[in-house]
């Protein structure tokens, strides 16, 4: 059997992409990155701190590059951030430097996953709710078009997630393998 390629998980904030991406490298003893901590890292400033001073446009430059950077890094798992997905050309990288794993939740689960999170700029307004399904909207058949599979993550546990990631990417991989 080949060797999984690197396996990069996208969604929308909530679903649970750093949570899950620490648990799936460790499982395959694999490094693991995070999009918005390495910016993060590399600027010194958290991200409200960035949209703040360079808008989201200055923050989605800082992110094509990060994530150029990162999946070109071989064997690793890749949590990006979750407007990863707005530019076609990080779209491109994405599904041509690994196997992309789109981890789904609902809007329901997001405002439990993020209601007091104060870290993410563009839920910073009265009404979260309408923010995520615009979201939603825009986002879900960008996530849809660029993931090789799609994984639910609302009332399931990290592990079981990360088991059900582990067993559908070995079969993109290796497609004679046996079927459960």
């Amino acid at each position: 059997m080949q060797a999984l390629p690197n396996l990069i998980l996208i969604g929308p904030m909530g679903a649970g992409k750093s949570t899950i991406g620490r648990l799936l490298a460790a499982e395959l003893s694999r490094d693991f990155f995070d999009s918005d901590h390495e910016i993060q890292a590399r600027c010194g400033a958290d991200i409200p701190w960035i949209f703040d001073v360079e808008g989201e446009a200055g923050f989605r430059d800082r992110e094509t590059h990060m994530i150029d950077e990162l999946t070109q890094r071989e064997g690793v798992v890749i949590a990006t951030g979750g407007g990863a997905v707005l530019r076609e050309e990080n779209r491109c990288m994405l599904r041509e430097r690994g196997t992309v794993i789109y981890l789904f939740t609902t809007v329901e689960q997001q405002l439990r996953r993020t209601a007091k999170d104060r870290n993410r700029p563009l839920l910073q307004r009265p009404d979260k709710e309408a923010v995520l399904r615009e979201m939603f909207g825009v986002r879900d058949p960008l996530y849809r078009a660029t993931a090789d599979v799609t994984v639910r993550t609302d009332r399931r546990g990290p592990r079981a997630v990360v088991n059900d990631i582990v067993r559908r990417a070995t079969r993109l991989v290796d497609p004679l393998q046996c079927k459960a």
